[in-house]
């Protein structure tokens, strides 16, 4: 067990934490607690993310149409550097003290580097449902929102290079659970459907673009501009999920920027002039367009990809539209693809003229001058781009031979090594428990960008990442004491006993609603002005309604009738003669005269 540990902790490095405790500090809620655990690995050679293309001929430049011997160009090298934030809070209520923490939001992150480009893409995101636990006012801003937002900044803070441009992409897709399995089963757990997934990314990312708040982030880049295409929908519908603000329509675009992102149409004299869009289009791990252009890829042999590229879709506008008749875009479900742009800053080329005088370095070596001899053949000298500095380096001469057989000869001329003699001295054997991790000497290159900074508390070897992902994968939340012991069983499995958490305590004002109902308890709301009367009409429509509020009814006295004896004839008869002739339908009201009405008289 010893030597397991001692292998894994070889596997991680300790860097300070500190500039991600402070940003997030910033937006958390004030006096509130959470605890924060960021792993990340180093950057590793991975696939590329598009198809490379065929290089452009010089048949292609001059006739228009693609010639038949066309050879693949070689894939961009890639690099790929995976970072993981998770939160966690107090498993109490607020105000009582605990030792038990439950996770409540994790991140998924994955840094794709070329010596194009740095591409930050958003790979999961979800929570558990026991935010609910901090009892924050209703009202008060959600901190999985803020948390998002902000660790997006860092990273794009951490991991720009000031003359690549910078990407930050993803796809949202509604599921009930991405990272804690379970959770779904907690009623605590608000779930968003396809078009709140969208609205609620493009809020998020939309902090990015403008407002005060990630100002610093900004001012590096020369420009930024936001990207929004859902398939199955026009621009008007898709119009809809962007933020209400004022200048979202001047930061965001219906549409998407594969043509600018890509590093095959900067080149068009190696490339050509048009680009297949399988040599635009990139695909991640989970992608619903990497299901579509795999099933794309094994439908055509490789060299016809390369002349024509697919046989359909031809287009990039084809190749959306197709993407809407998809299951992951139809059948009443969405999928938003949303990219963040940041353009660097141009810097001022040199001149041709210095550039010329300075670049070529003639090399002052006498052992490299051409032969004297008439009869050695004259070779091109080669030159090699080094720093964007030319060096003449001219071919080797043919002196150097004789020089390597003579050299060769005198090694097999030595003679056989004698015997050796005296005591055996054993050596110690060296057992090799685990295979150490490879992390890189050099943090920066033309390929990747890995400071210091950027880095996660514990710094995994890309296996340990994978086991500690999987492990989170395999736990259950579905209820608060399954939860608590999932998170401590994750915390303690990854760090091996080791403190690798962040604390953190919030700063933010939290803004109250404007109508709380504390405050509005012991006042009397007068709504005179807001109460609307009801016409006299409507109020004697409903006399009959007003009875049951307890206020009595007072009768004239022609409508009241006595009850008549039916002893005297004469009364009777006369009384009915009187009814028949002064008879009126049974809608109106009867109006009896005084004489009808018979006292009832006194018993003598």
């Amino acid at each position: 067990m010893s030597r397991q540990s001692q292998a894994r902790d070889n596997d991680r490095v300790h860097v300070n934490p500190h500039p991600l405790v402070a940003e997030l500090a910033k937006v958390l809620p004030k006096d509130r607690k959470f605890t924060a655990y960021h792993l990340s690995t180093p950057p590793v050679t991975t696939e590329p993310l598009c198809h490379p293309p065929a290089y452009n001929s010089a048949s292609d430049s001059t006739s228009g149409t693609p010639s038949k011997d066309r050879r693949p160009s070689k894939p961009l090298k890639t690099y790929c550097e995976k970072h993981f934030l998770a939160l966690s809070i107090g498993a109490e209520k607020e105000g009582k003290h605990s030792d038990k923490q439950v996770l409540v939001v994790a991140l998924e992150i994955y840094i794709y580097t070329t010596s194009f480009s740095t591409i930050i893409f958003v790979s999961k995101a979800d929570s558990t449902g026991y935010l609910n636990l901090l009892d924050l006012p209703k009202g008060s801003p959600s901190p999985i929102r803020e948390v998002t937002a902000c660790f997006l900044a860092f990273l794009v803070a951490n991991r720009r290079r000031p003359t690549k441009q910078l990407v930050v992409n993803l796809f949202a897709r509604s599921q009930s659970q991405y990272l804690f399995p379970g959770s779904v089963k907690n009623n605590g757990k608000h779930i968003l459907d396809d078009r709140g997934l969208v609205k609620w990314w493009c809020k998020v990312l939309n902090s990015l673009l403008e407002g005060d708040e990630y100002l610093d982030v900004r001012k590096p880049s020369d420009a930024i501009h936001g990207y929004l295409i859902v398939p199955g929908l026009d621009d008007y519908e898709t119009r809809a999920f962007l933020p209400r603000t004022g200048t979202a329509a001047a930061n965001w675009t219906l549409g998407h920027p594969l043509e600018k992102i890509s590093p095959y149409t900067k080149n068009p004299g190696a490339f050509g002039q048009t680009i297949h869009p399988r040599s635009l289009i990139p695909t991640y791990p989970d992608d619903p367009k990497a299901r579509f252009i795999e099933e794309l890829e094994e439908s055509i042999p490789e060299k016809a990809k390369l002349l024509n590229g697919w046989r359909s879709p031809k287009t990039l506008d084809q190749f959306w539209e197709m993407m809407s008749f998809r299951q992951e875009c139809s059948s009443g479900r969405l999928t938003g693809f949303i990219w963040v742009v940041f353009e660097p800053r141009v810097a001022p080329k040199p001149s041709s003229a210095a550039a010329s005088s300075t670049t070529v370095i003639p090399t002052p070596n006498a052992s490299f001058s051409p032969p004297t001899d008439d009869t050695a053949p004259l070779t091109t000298p080669r030159i090699s781009r080094h720093n964007d500095v030319y060096l003449v380096i001219p071919a080797a001469s043919p002196s150097k031979s004789p020089v390597r057989r003579t050299k060769k000869l005198r090694r097999k001329g030595k003679g056989k090594k004698g015997v050796l003699k005296g005591p055996i001295i054993t050596r110690e054997p060296q057992i090799k428990t685990h295979q150490g991790p490879q992390f890189p000497k050099l943090t920066e290159t033309p390929y990747y960008f890995w400071p210091e900074n950027g880095r996660g508390t514990a710094v995994l070897s890309d296996n340990a990442y994978k086991r500690a992902i999987e492990l989170l994968l395999h736990l259950e939340f579905g209820t608060l004491e399954q939860a608590i012991a999932s998170t401590a069983r994750w915390t303690k499995d990854v760090s091996m006993g080791e403190n690798w958490t962040l604390e953190i305590v919030g700063t933010r004002e939290i803004t109250a609603p404007a109508t709380s109902s504390n405050t509005t308890s012991g006042a009397i709301n007068n709504l005179s002005g807001i109460v609307r009367r009801k016409r006299e009409i409507d109020d004697q429509a409903t006399n009959e309604t007003t009875v049951s509020t307890g206020t009595v009814n007072m009768l004239d006295g022609g409508l009241v009738r006595k009850k008549a004896k039916l002893d005297t004839s004469s009364t009777a008869d006369t009384s009915t003669q009187n009814l028949d002739q002064g008879a009126e339908p049974e809608s109106k009201v009867n109006v009896l005269g005084a004489g009808l009405i018979r006292k009832k008289p006194k018993a003598s």
